[in-house]
């Protein structure tokens, strides 16, 4: 197995990955807080671990995916009330409309999507742990956590405690021993939801929930633990003080991934600046194919600028793929005329792809340099079609095969034109034109046999303008959409 290596946010270098289980990778991803519909910001870290975890698979490893839904929170509250509705009105509408655009963007399903509100008992026990162990106390029916009891709090961030303190927002609450204690328990204020616990009624914390949820399904350690930039501090610093106070032991992760901002004219996107722009918004001008390309076209902890400009870009570049793929499975219906030079050239070519692909992978997932070598085959895919079409190269089958194996690895780890290697996106092997196309291209070559160039051309200009491209060979014309 080609040794991995991954930046760890924690030790602020790349590491060789070394899974806790040989052979089996556990990961856990912060999820949305469903107030609303998902925006571009939220989609980047969702897509990006979801490549992750292909190329995982790939590597050969056993994942375990938890990614929760924070369910209880003030914005929820807020959008509740707002409308008079329950919050679980609220929730249920935008967690359906998270797995909506998701499944449009090809993102897979994590093997549990666990709720804040299914997971109460499991957030008290913890509460209740820390306070057992004096690293959180109790006031009138809230529970803070201690920060000054955890020795190692802001190693995550890479800050001192008094950092921390000037740089902060902090809730002001004179009964707290330290500015930076931060809520594991709020006490139930009226037109709030709230459950039983022993300081009374009330609901969690933000931070306590991904402790408890991910020690209950992963255990500790666990491997990855991911999410955007933005949830280094404080929540990702505040779920390790929880986790390895409640442990007594640490670590609580091992490598820890954080993703860029989406930026637009390099301010972060995001709903607090009134700046995003709504995933089902942006599908609604540009394919999936493009957005999802677009989230993964930087490395992921890299800044990406949003614009028109760049999905427009993602647009023609997949087309450049699309038609090699085109080209790829056009030249596997060929008859197999053998090996040569050419065919031989194509498949050493296919190999060095292949190798220059999960070496950036391999690289802390390089999806951009990656791109760069799949890019670089779809090239000599294109150049051996030609050859084949115009040069009397014969269509080497086996090798062919191999390519199709190796170019849709590529294109499958980054969950890109899925559709094009089936057909359903207007290439040759699609039913619906198939038949259509093959009375067409009859027709035409009749006029090309009794010397009617310019009706044969009509038909081919008249074709492109509706977006199917004719190419003529020796051995016949094609069409691709």
């Amino acid at each position: 197995m080609r040794e991995l290596t991954v930046y760890n946010t924690l030790t602020r270098r790349k590491e060789v990955f070394k899974p806790v289980t040989p052979g089996q990778v556990k990961m856990y991803v912060c999820g949305i807080t469903p107030y609303n519909h998902s925006h571009m910001g939220n989609a980047r870290p969702f897509v990006t671990w979801d490549v992750i975890k292909r190329y995982l698979r790939h590597l050969g490893y056993e994942v375990t995916h938890i990614q929760n839904f924070t369910d209880v929170d003030d914005k929820i509250i807020n959008a509740a009330n707002g409308e008079e509705v329950s919050w679980d009105t609220i929730t249920n509408r935008y967690i359906a409309s998270y797995f909506d655009v998701m499944d449009k963007l090809h993102v897979q399903r994590a093997d549990k999507y666990p709720l804040v509100s299914e997971h109460m008992d499991d957030i008290i026990d913890m509460i209740a742990g820390l306070i057992r162990k004096k690293h959180a106390y109790e006031l009138d029916g809230d529970v803070y956590y201690r920060v000054t009891s955890f020795k190692d709090y802001g190693k995550l961030s890479h800050r001192s405690l008094d950092d921390m303190m000037a740089g902060a927002r902090i809730e002001v609450d004179d009964r707290k021993e330290n500015p930076m204690d931060f809520a594991l328990w709020k006490a139930a204020k009226p037109g709030e939801p709230s459950w039983d616990s022993p300081w009374g009624k009330g609901r969690p914390g933000w931070h306590i929930e991904c402790s408890a949820m991910s020690l209950k399904y992963l255990g500790e350690p666990f491997d990855f633990h991911g999410g955007g930039s933005d949830l280094i501090f404080p929540h990702h610093e505040n779920e390790i003080a929880q986790t390895e106070a409640c442990c007594g032991h640490g670590p609580m992760v091992n490598y820890w991934v954080h993703n860029g901002f989406i930026t637009i004219d390099s301010e972060k996107m995001s709903k607090s600046l009134n700046n995003f722009f709504l995933v089902k918004d942006v599908l609604e001008h540009y394919s999936a194919d493009a957005l999802r390309y677009f989230l993964i076209s930087n490395h992921y902890r890299s800044p990406l600028d949003f614009s028109d400009e760049r999905l427009t870009e993602m647009t023609r570049s997949l087309e450049r793929l699309g038609t090699a793929i085109d080209n790829t499975l056009y030249l596997l219906e060929l008859p197999s005329g053998g090996k040569s030079a050419e065919s031989a050239q194509l498949l050493a070519a296919a190999e060095q792809a292949k190798e220059e692909y999960e070496a950036a992978m391999c690289d802390d997932f390089n999806t951009a340099l990656a791109s760069a070598a799949m890019f670089e085959l779809a090239k000599k895919i294109n150049i051996y079609k030609n050859d084949v079409a115009t040069n009397n190269v014969p269509a080497d089958s086996a090798v062919l095969s191999e390519v199709k194996r190796i170019f849709k690895m590529m294109t499958d780890i980054l969950g890109v034109l899925e559709d094009r290697w089936t057909g359903k996106n207007g290439s040759a092997s699609d039913k619906d034109y198939a038949e259509l196309m093959e009375v067409i291209l009859e027709l035409r070559q009749e006029c090309r046999s009794q010397k009617q160039y310019a009706l044969a051309d009509a038909i081919r200009d008249k074709l492109a303008a509706i977006g199917i491209t004719i190419e003529d060979s020796p051995q016949g014309a094609c069409w691709k959409k």
